[in-house]
């Protein structure tokens, strides 16, 4: 299908805080870059040839963040876990902090978000058909 989303990056005023916040939280196997002019760090969150999901990177941030707080100025992603709670308390252990607590997709799902050490707002979503 065309037009499908192929890569993610995210924004960080200290890239190899964040390289130890997604390795330490999701498992993520991130590598730096070396063939570029500046500095980047390739994120592969599963499989390469995976049917399901998406790789990415981090990047230093160009600018100012937004204000604590404020909308998105950019894609949130959402990250699917087996076990909603244990991934929150795993990414506020490493010094995430709640954005949108968790709540019901009725029928479908638990989802809620964080904001991790670099500000930036991620989704959990957690599927589950008896989410009230």
């Amino acid at each position: 299908m065309p037009n499908r989303v192929a890569h993610f990056e995210i924004h960080a005023d200290d890239p190899e805080r964040a390289v130890k916040f997604y390795t330490d939280v999701f498992g993520w196997d991130i590598q730096k870059w070396e063939g570029g002019q500046m500095e980047y760090w390739m994120v592969m969150t599963g499989e390469r040839d995976s049917a399901g999901g998406i790789n990415g990177g981090i990047i230093h941030r160009p600018c100012p963040a937004p204000a604590p707080a404020s909308g998105l100025n950019a894609y949130c992603c959402t990250i699917v876990v087996d076990d909603f709670d244990a991934a929150m308390a795993k990414a506020l252990e490493h010094g995430a902090t709640i954005a949108m607590p968790k709540f019901s997709i009725a029928g479908m799902a638990w989802q809620g978000y964080f904001l991790d050490p670099e500000g930036n707002t991620v989704g959990l979503h957690q599927a589950d058909v008896n989410a009230k």
